[in-house]
């Protein structure tokens, strides 16, 4: 126990929470002080923005048409019970549509922006002692790696907002545990798919680059966490997805062990 009474496990894990969360700060100061290249990850984003904004305001005008399609045994319920019920409903379908909309975003922006986001960590690489081990991947084989790795962790993102999205039918719980949940799960795969640029220049995989990434748990979810709170907020994606990426460049250079700090 330390002086608060806090574990000293429990302070360290929040500490580490706090520095991953600041990598994002450092990827949005990366990004303000090299506005050329940093720009061109925007021209990727907006595309994808407008595909997922699009779908999403879809989602948005059927909800509650699905919501009562979820719930065809509250159609004798007395109003209240029935209106509250399909209330969580659309409010359920619409944070797994959130969940999805962000990592499905993402994957497919990073497969589209693949040469601008290369150059951009590349470049944070470079500011940082450049990467020492680094191998000579081809391109398409590297894009298309990436896009098996993307299209993993989306179907991994459903698999588990599957049983989120039954829990949000909970009262209570699924208005306020449920979406924490989600922002740690959506914050932990949103990690492990921003470093893919850094681990596949080093010659790494999915599996590599998550078990580094799992050796300091905390960190990574608190910069995926932050990323994933940003990019909920209309139009954060689209503007942060290249502070993302140079962020997600330091997460990777630390976890491995390599410098963050400039000489």
């Amino acid at each position: 126990m330390n002086a608060s009474g806090i574990p000293g496990t429990a302070t360290s894990a929040a500490r580490r929470f706090a520095a991953g969360a600041a990598l994002l700060l450092r990827g949005i100061g990366l990004y303000v002080r090299s506005p050329g290249l940093m720009l061109l990850g925007v021209v990727p984003a907006l595309i994808s923005g407008a595909i997922f904004l699009t779908a999403y305001a879809i989602l948005v005008f059927f909800v509650g048409d699905l919501a009562v399609a979820a719930t065809p045994f509250a159609d004798d319920w007395p109003a209240a019970a029935r209106s509250a019920v399909r209330v969580i409903a659309a409010l359920a379908f619409l944070g797994l549509g959130g969940l999805l909309t962000v990592l499905t975003f993402t994957a497919v922006t990073l497969v589209i922006g693949d040469p601008f986001y290369e150059k951009i960590s590349e470049r944070v690489e470079r500011r940082y002692g450049g990467t020492p081990d680094a191998v000579e991947v081809p391109f398409w084989p590297s894009l298309r790696r990436s896009a098996a790795d993307s299209v993993r962790l989306v179907a991994l993102a459903a698999l588990v907002g599957i049983p989120l999205f039954a829990a949000g039918f909970i009262p209570l719980i699924g208005q306020t545990v449920v979406p924490v949940v989600g922002a740690a799960v959506g914050g932990w795969l949103l990690a492990v798919e921003l470093v893919g640029a850094p681990f596949y220049r080093r010659g790494k995989r999915l599996r590599e680059r998550r078990a580094a990434l799992t050796a300091d748990r905390p960190t990574a979810l608190g910069f995926g966490v932050a990323v994933f709170v940003c990019f909920l907020i209309p139009l954060g994606a689209v503007l942060l997805m290249p502070a993302a990426v140079a962020g997600a460049t330091l997460l990777a250079r630390r976890s491995l062990g390599q410098p963050i700090t400039e000489d």
